[in-house]
């Protein structure tokens, strides 16, 4: 109960001084990570997150939240904003490029871990955090190309991962239990195609309805939002009912109904800003306390994976699929760096422990995976006002540079 308590404690004096913490170079998932460290270190004790009941409510909770995000994200960005050509590529080409880098790096920093653990931890890896990002993309300094292609990157990425994760998930279902891969294929295929159309029909129907409650004037603009967060929910759980992958369903049917609704993602944002915060922050309290005892087994091989993650293995792939582009070097680096890992890992790592149970490297899989987003969460926070601020003044910089030399060669030349 004490840990319930403190949480809402801190959740007040937070709230009380959210301006003020805004002009810090602080985030707020960091300090509810160090809230649950100390909660965790002080009462709770050393919790094994891979165990139930922790692992049950961690993940309930993560679901939850996951779900919503992926709902709301989806509809708020939409498929237009696939016409943004930097965000399409990162999206397409970077995105798998990130997922087997990671593969690869992983296989040869954990030797003694199967290839498609490897496999889970590259996928479980690979999304980036929307809510990690905000300062980024609410910086009004930074190009306004660049800080769409980081939202829109990150608002749809984590649902790109997941069919990823599902198939990795399913060859470790075959190696543990020695069955043919080809029916866990079959079962990982069959969640991708039922999330797929639960979420059409959900994101499709849902939208139609509320329009037309809107044409006879049956909904008020209040639970026009209740029934957009309904509809999230529905299609996680129908989706799973029926062997689907809810968080496919969730994605897709956000897709769906911002294609249908052109206006859902703006109604949507309240809930980002205040349910979404809420149950996000509550994740990273969790996480908080689950930590404690994976940075006391914490190895090199971890922590070097987690920089890797956070460096070239996300860097190179942004740099590999923006060819062509002629963006400078400072911009693909910015869009390297700022892609954050959170919620939607620590989801997805949680997805691979309830599928698979117990499996080799399990431990090393949840700590990599954990202690990758904690690093994520400072590094990030710590550097994302101040590299912001940099990279926006040197663009200016040279903007100002070339529209200057533009002039001079546009001058006539002077009479003899």
């Amino acid at each position: 109960m004490f840990e319930i308590i403190f949480f809402f404690i801190m959740l007040m004096v937070v709230a009380i001084f959210s301006r003020l913490i805004g002009k810090l170079p602080v985030s707020f998932q960091m300090i509810f990570i160090v809230a649950g460290m100390f909660t965790g270190w002080l009462v709770t004790g050393y919790v094994d997150i891979t165990k139930p009941p922790y692992s049950t409510i961690i993940f309930l909770i993560a679901e939850i939240a996951l779900v919503l995000v992926l709902f709301s994200d989806a509809s708020r960005v939409g498929l237009k904003a696939l016409d943004n050509n930097l965000s399409t590529r990162l999206l397409t080409i970077g995105l798998p490029i990130t997922i087997i880098l990671g593969v690869v790096i992983a296989t040869l920093l954990f030797p003694d871990v199967p290839w498609w653990v490897a496999g889970i931890i590259g996928a479980a890896l690979a999304p980036t955090d929307a809510a990690l990002g905000q300062i980024v993309v609410q910086n009004k300094k930074v190009p306004e190309r660049i800080r769409k292609t980081i939202e829109v990157e990150s608002g749809l990425n984590d649902g790109g991962s997941v069919p990823f994760l599902l198939v990795f998930i399913a060859i470790g279902l075959a190696a543990e239990t020695f069955r043919p891969i080809g029916y866990f294929i079959q079962v990982a295929l069959e969640q991708i195609g039922f999330g797929i159309i639960v979420g059409l029909i959900v994101g499709i129907g849902g939208g139609w309805l509320v329009l037309k409650a809107r044409d006879k004037e049956w909904i008020t603009p209040n639970f026009q939002r209740i029934a957009f967060l309904a509809m999230a929910i529905l299609t996680f759980l129908i989706a799973d009912q029926l062997g689907g992958s809810g968080f496919i369903a969730a994605f897709i049917g956000g897709l769906a109904l911002g294609y249908v609704v052109k206006d859902a993602g703006k109604i949507l944002i309240d809930f980002s800003e205040t349910e979404g915060q809420l149950l996000n922050l509550t994740v990273f309290f969790l996480l908080g306390i689950a930590v404690l005892p994976l940075l006391l087994n914490v190895t090199w091989q971890i922590i070097l994976y987690s920089i890797l993650s956070l460096t070239i293995i996300r860097m190179l792939p942004v740099a590999v699929s923006l060819i062509g582009t002629k963006l400078d070097i400072d911009t693909l680096l910015f869009i390297g760096w700022f892609g954050p890992r959170g919620l939607a890992s620590i989801v997805l790592a949680l997805l691979a422990l309830e599928e698979l149970k117990v499996f080799p490297g399990d431990s090393t899989f949840i700590s990599v995976v954990f202690i990758t987003v904690l690093i994520s969460v400072f590094a990030h926070g710590f550097t994302a006002s101040p590299l912001s601020t940099i990279y926006s003044r040197k663009i200016n910089h040279e903007e100002v540079e070339i529209e200057t030399n533009d002039e001079k060669e546009s001058l006539p030349p002077k009479s003899g």
